[in-house]
């Protein structure tokens, strides 16, 4: 997955942890490799030289102390060999004692949120490949199904500590060159660690099968140097505070629909597809819906909340700010053939959520 290096081995590690799994792993595959010989040339070393065909008859015999001494004692001391580095590898992937920073990973069908607890910010990182990439035939980027729109950005050098959850179903986040694989459960929250040597780009996937775009989950860590680090962070909280939507703000159709499209595209495309005709049998066409044509409050009690009838449909009221909830129901009641010239601001949203809107 990571070039040549990752042809016949795992891929090259990128930190302490990575390493100790490596060599663990190169330890475990010679030893394994050297009994599989071992045993091997025995029996073939018998076969051969002691066969039948060369008037040798099988020695009758029941019980002997020494050989099962040997073939008891032998095979412990090789476990408590393998034992020993195996348990220090486990109990050091388990130990965030010191870390610098925390990091709350999120998995949702299907992408990742990553909340900067220590700044207080956060965003989504979703597929960045084409959905025209996926068709057959169609010309596929360097960095196929491996590639976001928002990067885990994180500094060299220090301690990083994940608290891992998932929203819907379980995921896994798993970045191979940093040695790190844990399952992002709902309800539970789980924690991991890394620490990052150099700067570079490391990918990985979700490796728990989560639905039909489980595929479609990818993970990309961008790690930098400190100071560039220290400018992305400001930038970023910049950004954030820039981007701080108000919600008594009164938005227009034709500005809430560019944004909704947006957050379709980022949410609800794989499900409704980008035609909104649906998956039939199992998603429902928005284009022409009922739903998304009847009742305004109807429409966005079931975005908000879920569906109770389809458990597919998520409650984004948990995931998206009042605004993308609202650009994403006026673009649907919007879009394709749907044309009610309806709009749904954000203070609807933000009244439903609780708000003194």
């Amino acid at each position: 997955m990571q070039g040549d290096t990752a042809a016949f081995n795992l891929q090259a590690p990128a930190t302490s942890l990575a390493r100790m799994e490596y060599d663990l792993h190169s330890m475990l595959l010679w030893v394994t490799g050297l009994i599989f010989l071992l045993v091997s040339a025995v029996m073939l070393y018998a076969i051969v030289r002691h066969r039948k065909s060369r008037g040798h008859v099988a020695k009758p015999f029941h019980e002997n102390t020494t050989v099962e001494i040997i073939w008891t004692v032998i095979p412990l001391l090789i476990l408590l060999a393998i034992a020993w580095p195996a348990t220090r590898a486990v109990l050091s992937q388990k130990s965030t004692h010191g870390a610098e920073m925390t990091i709350r990973i999120t998995g949702y069908q299907w992408k990742w949120r990553y909340d900067y607890l220590d700044d207080n910010f956060g965003f989504v990182s979703h597929l960045a490949t084409p959905r025209a990439a996926t068709a057959a035939g169609a010309a596929r980027p360097e960095h196929y199904l491996l590639e976001v729109d928002a990067p885990l950005v994180l500094p060299t050098g220090r301690k990083v500590r994940l608290l891992l959850t998932a929203n819907d179903v379980i995921h896994s986040w798993w970045v191979p060159q940093l040695g790190v694989k844990q399952d992002a459960i709902p309800g539970f929250l789980r924690d991991a660690w890394f620490m990052v040597d150099k700067p570079g780009i490391y990918r990985g996937q979700c490796s728990e099968l989560c639905g039909k775009d489980h595929g479609f989950m990818p993970i990309v860590v961008d790690a930098r140097s400190p100071a560039d680090y220290a400018r992305w962070r400001a930038a970023r909280l910049k950004q954030a505070a820039a981007a701080a939507d108000d919600p008594a703000r009164v938005w227009t159709l034709a500005a809430l629909r560019q944004r909704g499209e947006t957050v379709y595209s980022q949410n609800c495309l794989p499900c409704h597809q980008a035609s909104g005709k649906g998956i039939p049998g199992n998603f429902p066409a928005l284009d022409g819906s009922a739903v998304v044509n009847g009742d305004k409050a109807a429409h966005i009690r079931i975005v908000f909340y879920g569906s109770q009838r389809n458990p597919a449909m998520q409650a984004w009221g948990k995931q998206l700010s009042d605004t993308d909830i609202a650009a994403v129901i006026t673009y649907e009641r919007n879009a394709w053939s749907n044309h009610n010239g309806q709009v749904v601001q954000p203070a609807d949203i933000h009244a439903l959520r609780g708000g003194s809107g």
